[in-house]
């Protein structure tokens, strides 16, 4: 999955293009608008906490920092057992897996409380009443999005593709 970028300068271009995508067979579940705040949204598929937060990238690096802080510690112990205690491969992986546990649950609690930073170039427009459309296509489809917008809606600001979704969003 891909995801594109469009900025669109006012609600009823926004619901147009949404129509247009559902109807070349976009499931709404993977359209996502964000507009600045107190902004009516009516029937508008609103990005969620996952699309507007930094918690997928948060919880990657925490996971992944815990992990490795974790079976350092592991092997620290290993090397260094305390007095009367042995410690195996076993308890190694078990550290590692209790840090990248701590360690994505900290950094997904930090990361979900930050406006995200793949949409910080967007703010100025965001705040200046522009609607930010954030589609989920398939890599192979990339190049038909962006035409449909083009041909259509030729006011529209596309604003690029990022390479690779989480699966989850």
């Amino acid at each position: 999955m891909r995801r594109l970028y469009f900025l669109m300068p006012d609600i009823t271009m926004t619901h147009n293009l949404v129509n247009e995508l559902l109807l070349s067979h976009v499931e709404e579940r993977h359209i996502h608008v964000i507009a600045k705040e107190g902004t009516p949204m009516e029937d508008l598929p609103e990005a969620s906490l996952l699309q507007d937060s930094d918690f997928v990238p948060a919880i990657e690096k925490g996971l992944t920092l815990g992990a490795i802080t974790g079976m350092v510690c592991g092997l620290v112990a290993m090397a260094f057992p305390p007095a009367g205690l042995v410690i195996g491969g076993g308890a190694v992986f078990a550290m590692g897996a209790a840090g990248a546990g701590v360690g994505g649950l900290l950094s997904s609690m930090v990361g979900i409380s930050l406006r995200s930073s793949r949409l910080k170039k967007f703010e100025d427009a965001i705040s200046q009443g522009e609607f930010l459309v954030l589609i989920d296509v398939a890599r192979t489809r990339v190049d038909e999005i962006e035409e449909l917008v083009k041909k259509h809606y030729p006011e529209a600001d596309i604003e690029g593709t990022e390479p690779l979704v989480p699966p989850f969003p």
